[in-house]
């Protein structure tokens, strides 16, 4: 059965990301132009990350965020591996999420939302099933459902499967919910990183990670 969209998920929502997104780098300009300068001394020029995401309706936009890896190589010219290129200075801008400061242009363009699936890979656009693609019917969000859940601890289909629930339930009350518990996760550091990993491992379909289950 299809359910009717509220007027929160109508306008109300969009409304709430811009306004508060605007606020939010108005506050946080001096420490934005703090990090802005730490990235370039500590990891090196562009100091701002941006890549093709996967937006509402896999419509595909710019991402940007602070950059938290160097460009290290091995001799051979070849980039060094994920946990090589990660210092202590971009473990700590990825622990307390300093590194999604700029995705707050973003919001205020409309590519993002405050809150959303978070925007993965374009590549994984067609390594979903009908349902995990479900996760592309809302804008995707600096925070989420899932981040505030397990974040990258979780494996994919578990991540998927809130994303889902998410797109299903949102309001402004699950919104609020989700900041609320967004900001305490970042005081306490949890769930940053899987077992093992320096970062997420790449999601391969949903057949294949059943296979390696």
């Amino acid at each position: 059965m299809t359910t009717r969209p509220t007027f929160y998920q109508r306008r109300g929502k969009r409304g709430f990301d811009a306004v508060s997104a605007s606020l939010l780098l108005i506050l946080l300009a001096p420490l934005t132009g703090l990090l802005w300068l730490l990235v370039r001394t500590q990891l090196g020029s562009p100091a701002f990350f941006r890549q093709h995401r996967p937006g509402k309706g896999g419509h595909i936009f710019q991402m940007v965020k602070f950059r938290s890896m160097t460009d290290a190589r091995d001799a051979q010219g070849n980039l060094l591996s994920d946990k090589d290129r990660l210092p202590r200075f971009g473990q700590l801008l990825r622990s307390s999420s300093l590194d999604e400061l700029p995705e707050l242009w973003n919001v205020v363009k409309g590519e993002m939302s405050l809150v959303g699936p978070r925007p993965l890979l374009e590549r994984y656009l067609d390594r979903y099933t009908i349902r995990q693609a479900r996760r592309h019917e809302v804008p995707p969000g600096v925070t989420g459902w899932a981040q505030v859940n397990g974040r990258n601890a979780l494996s994919w289909e578990e991540k998927f499967e809130l994303d889902v629930w998410y797109v299903e339930n949102q309001s402004l009350a699950l919104d609020l919910k989700i900041l609320w518990m967004t900001v305490w996760k970042v005081l306490r550091r949890d769930s940053i990183s899987a077992a093992g990993e320096a970062t997420v491992s790449e999601f391969m379909g949903a057949e294949a990670e059943r296979r390696a289950a």
